[in-house]
C-alpha cells in the first residue's frame, strides 16, 4: 500500500469517526439534555385535548318564566386550521360538505371566511384559531354522514350543543334589554381570562349587548375538557383525563314577561295608530318601574327585531337592516338611549327650582297667551290666554309662559347676557337633582346621558360649531335653497347669529328649558325615574334589572341590591303638592281625553303630558306617570317620536299598560293585588332546564 492510499484510508477514518462522534452527540442531547421536551411532544402526539362546553345559564323574569334559554341542536363546525393542512388549502373538503349539507359551496365559503371592514356578511367574526360553526340546526341523516366518513371530512365535526333560544313568555321579547350574542374575537381570548374555545355556540359566544352583556361571566359557566388517547390514524382509543364542565348560573330579573309583553303591545299599537292618523311615528318607548325599589317591571323598545337572527350566521342585508338608520336602528334601546325634549313633562323640575328659587309655592300668578322675553314672543299653546291660576293648576293645565316668566326672572337676576361663567342657575341645578343630565347607572352596558344645556355648555358647543356656522353665514346653503329657499334664509340668518355670539346664555334659552324644549334631551329611563321620585317621597334610585344570580340547583350565589338612594333636593311638602295636581292631569286636565272611561277605582293614576317641538320634525309625544296615587308603587312612562301631541299618542298607550296591569271590567289583571312577586322564584329542574 503506498503512502498516498494510506492516507486516503486515514482521512477516511477520521471522517467517519467524527461524523460517529457527532451522531452520538445528537443522540445524546436529544435523549438526555433535550428528552423532557420531546417526551412531552410524543405524548401530545397521543393525546388531544377537547374542550366540553359548559351549559349557558338562563335568563328569567320575576316569576322564573325563561326569557333566554338554551335548546339542544345539531352543530356542524369546521376547522380552518385543519383544512389549511390539505394540500387544496380544505378545498375538496368544503365541496363535499355544502353537497352533504344542501348548501351551496358559495354559501359555506361565505360563512367561513373572516370578516374584516371589507367583507360583507354572512362572515366569522370571532377567532381564526377556533372551528366555526357553518349549520347550527343540522339535520340529524346529513350530519351522520360526516361521522360515519370522517376520513373524507377532516376538520369537520357535528356534535349536539346548546344554542341559544328567546321563548318570548306571554308575548314579551325584550331583544334590547336582553341583548344577543356573537362568537368570541381572538382580541378577546387574548385578554380575558377564563374564556376557552370549542367552535361551538355553547362557549364560544359571548354577551354583546343587554343583560347577556352585562352579567356574561356569570352566565357563561366554566367549561370542562377530556383528554383523549388517538392512535396514528387520529381514532380514540381511550380517556387519560377529564372535567366536567361547570354550567352557568341563572339570572333572575325584575322584568315581568306579563307587564313587558302588555307594553310591548301597546306600544307598537300605539305607534300604528298615530301613523295611520297621519302623524310620521318612527319609534318609541314604554318603561314601568317600580317606585318602591327602583326596579325595572317592563323594557318596551320600537323598532324591535328578531334575536334568532344572529343564528347561524347573519347575512350582509339583516346586518345593515339592523344597524341603518332607514330602518331606525332596532337594536338600539329607546329607553336607555333614545334621547328627546321631553316637553311639559319636565315641568316638575322647574315649578321646584321656581319654589326653592323663592316663589311661593301657594301663589297666584297670570298665564297669559304669550310672554316677551325680550324682543321675542314666547306663546301659550295656541295662543290660550287662561288668566290667573296656582301652581296646581299651571301643571293640570299645562301653562307655558308661568314657567317662562320664571325662567326669565332668573336669568336677569343672575345678570342676563353678562352673567359670570359660574353663575348657579337654579333650573339646572334642579333639573341635575332629578338626575337629568347624566347616566342613571342602569345594569346595562349602554346607556345615554342626555342633556341638561347651561352657559359653560353652550360655550363649548359654540366653539366646536363656530367654523361651520361662520361658513353658513357666509355661504348660505345652496343645497337647501334648491327646494326650500324659506328654509335656507331662515338656516343662514341663525348661523349668522351663532357665528358672532352663539356662545351667550340667552333669555330664550333659559325660557326653553323651563318646559323642556330647545337644546334639552332626557331619554325615557330618566324620565321614569324622576316620576319614581315624585311618587315616592324624594328617592332616586339606580335602576336595577337584575334581583339574583341563582346556580343551576337552585341556590342563590348572589343577590343583586340596588345601592343606596339619593334625594331629590325638594321639600316633601312640594312633592306632595305635585302629586296631588298630577292625580288631576288625568281626570280634568290635558290628558282627560285619553283617560276618558279609564276605570278610576280599580287605579287612580297621576301623570302628564308632554309635546315637545323639534325642527324639522313632527312633535315629539311623552307621557309620564304613577300610580295608584294614594299609595304609589309603579310609574309608567311612554315617548313615540314623531308621535304629535302627548295626550294624542303617549297618554293612550300609557293607559293600556295601565289596564293590562290592574285589569278592566273585560280583562284580568297582570298583577296579583296590584303587586309583584318580591322574593326570588323557585327553580324546580332548572339544571336540567333545555
Amino acid at each position: 500500500m503506498n503512502s498516498r492510499t494510506h492516507f486516503r484510508l486515514v482521512v477516511l477514518y477520521v471522517m467517519v469517526g467524527a461524523l460517529l462522534l457527532v451522531l452520538v452527540g445528537r443522540m445524546w442531547t436529544l435523549q438526555v439534555l433535550e428528552g423532557d421536551h420531546y417526551r412531552d411532544i410524543a405524548a401530545q402526539n397521543r393525546m388531544r385535548d377537547i374542550v366540553v362546553p359548559a351549559l349557558r345559564g338562563m335568563i328569567l323574569d320575576d316569576r322564573g318564566r325563561p326569557l333566554a334559554r338554551n335548546t339542544s341542536s345539531l352543530v356542524v363546525s369546521v376547522d380552518r386550521t385543519t383544512l389549511s393542512r390539505q394540500d387544496d388549502g380544505g378545498e375538496a373538503v368544503l365541496r363535499r360538505l355544502a353537497n352533504v349539507l344542501g348548501m351551496s359551496q358559495e354559501e359555506i365559503d361565505k360563512r367561513t371566511r373572516l370578516c374584516s371592514p371589507t367583507v360583507q356578511r354572512p362572515c366569522w367574526p370571532g377567532s381564526p384559531y377556533q372551528p366555526i360553526p357553518v349549520e347550527d340546526h343540522a339535520d340529524p341523516k346529513r350530519a351522520l354522514q360526516i361521522m360515519e366518513r370522517q376520513e373524507d371530512f377532516p376538520g369537520v365535526t357535528a356534535q349536539i350543543q346548546p344554542v341559544r333560544a328567546y321563548p318570548e313568555p306571554e308575548g314579551a321579547s325584550a331583544v334590547q334589554t336582553l341583548g344577543y350574542l356573537q362568537p368570541v374575537t381572538q382580541e378577546e381570548l387574548d385578554k380575558r381570562e377564563g374564556l376557552k374555545v370549542t367552535g361551538y355556540s355553547g362557549v364560544d359566544l359571548v354577551g354583546r349587548d343587554g343583560l347577556e352583556a352585562q352579567y356574561d361571566k356569570a352566565l357563561r359557566g366554566e367549561a370542562g375538557y377530556r383528554r383523549v388517547l388517538v392512535d396514528a390514524q387520529g381514532r380514540v382509543t381511550g380517556i387519560a383525563e377529564k372535567k366536567e364542565p361547570v354550567p352557568g348560573n341563572h339570572l333572575v330579573t325584575s322584568i315581568d314577561a306579563g307587564v313587558q309583553g302588555a307594553a310591548e303591545k301597546a306600544l307598537e299599537e300605539g305607534i300604528k295608530a298615530a301613523r295611520k292618523g297621519g302623524r310620521p311615528a318612527d319609534s318609541g318607548a314604554a318603561v314601568v318601574m317600580d317606585v318602591r325599589t327602583g326596579r325595572m317591571v317592563a323594557m318596551a323598545s320600537f323598532p324591535s327585531y328578531d334575536p334568532s337572527v344572529w343564528t347561524g350566521g347573519i347575512s350582509q342585508k339583516k346586518y345593515d337592516e339592523l344597524l341603518g338608520e332607514k330602518n331606525n336602528s332596532p337594536l338600539i334601546s329607546r329607553v336607555t338611549q333614545g334621547q328627546g325634549p321631553p316637553g311639559s313633562t319636565f315641568k316638575v323640575s322647574s315649578m321646584a327650582a321656581a319654589v326653592k328659587a323663592g316663589y311661593d309655592l301657594h301663589g297666584t300668578y297670570n298665564c297669559p297667551g304669550s310672554y316677551m322675553v325680550g324682543s321675542r314672543a314666547f306663546n301659550n299653546f295656541q295662543g290660550a290666554n287662561l288668566g290667573s291660576m296656582n301652581l296646581h293648576t299651571a301643571l293640570v293645565k299645562s301653562c307655558d309662559t308661568i314657567f317662562y316668566k320664571f325662567a326669565h326672572e332668573m336669568w336677569l337676576r343672575n345678570g342676563g347676557r353678562n352673567a359670570p361663567p359660574d353663575a348657579k342657575n337654579p333650573m339646572v341645578e334642579m333639573a341635575r337633582g332629578f338626575g337629568f343630565d347624566a347616566r342613571t347607572g342602569i345594569d346595562l352596558p349602554s346607556e345615554s346621558s342626555g342633556r341638561i344645556p347651561d352657559a359653560p355648555w353652550k360655550r363649548q358647543y359654540w366653539e366646536a360649531t363656530r367654523e361651520a356656522n361662520c361658513r353658513g353665514a357666509k355661504e348660505g346653503y345652496p343645497d337647501v335653497a334648491k327646494t326650500d329657499p324659506g328654509r335656507a334664509a331662515y338656516l343662514k340668518a341663525i348661523a349668522a347669529e351663532n357665528c358672532v355670539e352663539g356662545y351667550v346664555w340667552r333669555a330664550g334659552d333659559a325660557a326653553n328649558l323651563s318646559i323642556g324644549q330647545g337644546n334639552v334631551l332626557v331619554t325615557p329611563l330618566q324620565l321614569v325615574r324622576a316620576y319614581a321620585a315624585i311618587a315616592n317621597g324624594g328617592k332616586l334610585y339606580t335602576p336595577r334589572i337584575g334581583v339574583a344570580v341563582v346556580r343551576p340547583d337552585g341556590s342563590v350565589a348572589e343577590r343583586i341590591d340596588p345601592p343606596e338612594p339619593a334625594r331629590v333636593p325638594i321639600d316633601e311638602k312640594v312633592l306632595a303638592y305635585m302629586r296631588k295636581a298630577l292625580a288631576e292631569v288625568p281626570t280634568d286636565g290635558t290628558a282627560g281625553g285619553a283617560f276618558a272611561g279609564f276605570d278610576l277605582k280599580r287605579v287612580a293614576v297621576a301623570g302628564k303630558t308632554g309635546t315637545a317641538e323639534r325642527y324639522g320634525n313632527a312633535d315629539m309625544s311623552w307621557f309620564a306617570s304613577f300610580g295608584p296615587v294614594k299609595s304609589p308603587r309603579y310609574a309608567v312612562v311612554a315617548m313615540v317620536s314623531q308621535g304629535g301631541f302627548g295626550a294624542q299618542t303617549a297618554a293612550p298607550i300609557v293607559r293600556k299598560v295601565w289596564e293590562a296591569m290592574y285589569g278592566t271590567k273585560d280583562s284580568k289583571p297582570i298583577l296579583e293585588d296590584g303587586r309583584l312577586p318580591t322574593d326570588i322564584p323557585k327553580l324546580p329542574g332548572s339544571e336540567t332546564a333545555p
